[in-house]
């Protein structure tokens, strides 16, 4: 199911930037290369990105682990109108399948006829989903039982000045972005329900955070 209104939002605030979309964020969306490098998937297996915007990162994932299989969701068809067209120029239509889903609540059997993935990411998605905490828990049910959940995005700026950290917050709150301060305990919680284990660290003075359950 979609959430319209939320699909409406995120077509209005990037059917036009999705064309710059991947060059002016490689100057601010840091560690994503880093998570992709982490995802030990060089014995082939599964990833799902939710949140897979313009497929940068899929394609990314697919040339770092040629032996994968690679899936992206996203709740803007404008945004993977362009992910279509770019996997489609980096050759990589046959590994990498998209659709348009919600990541609170998609099903990936109906989707991609696949139930759960060995790798799921979330690369600065959950700082821009209002029910969050239901897109990780969804995360966490197609998590594969002996997969990994791997999770970047903005921190709360707090080893940063005053100055920087209002001023930047304040930007990301015009394109409807929000760092999650309760990020690290919310994947405490998904873990402990499963009996997994996690670790959540901070990235350049909190400026991000990346976290993993396995």
């Amino acid at each position: 199911m979609i959430e319209r209104d939320h699909a409406g939002r995120m077509d209005r605030i990037y059917g036009g930037q999705r064309h710059i979309y991947d060059l002016t964020r490689k100057y601010y969306l840091f560690g994503r290369d880093r998570l992709i490098r982490q995802l030990d998937l060089g014995m082939g297996g599964t990833l799902i990105e939710i949140g897979c915007g313009t497929g940068r990162n899929l394609i990314r994932a697919a040339r770092q682990w040629p032996a994968a299989r690679c899936y992206g969701i996203d709740i803007s068809e404008a945004m993977l109108m362009t992910a279509r067209a770019k996997v489609a120029t980096a050759g990589l239509a046959d590994r990498i399948t998209l659709a348009q889903g919600d990541a609170a609540a998609f099903d990936p059997l109906s989707l991609f006829g696949v139930a759960s993935f060995d790798r799921v990411m979330l690369s600065y998605t959950l700082s821009m989903i209002p029910p969050w905490q239901a897109a990780l828990t969804q995360a966490m049910a197609v998590t594969d039982a002996t997969g990994r959940l791997a999770v970047v995005d903005f921190g709360e700026q707090s080893g940063w000045p005053a100055v920087w950290r209002n001023a930047f917050l304040g930007w990301l709150r015009h394109f409807e972005v929000t760092p999650r301060a309760d990020l690290a305990s919310e994947v405490a919680r998904i873990a402990h329900a499963q009996g997994r284990s996690h670790e959540t660290q901070q990235l350049w003075l909190d400026y991000a955070r990346i976290a993993w359950v396995a």
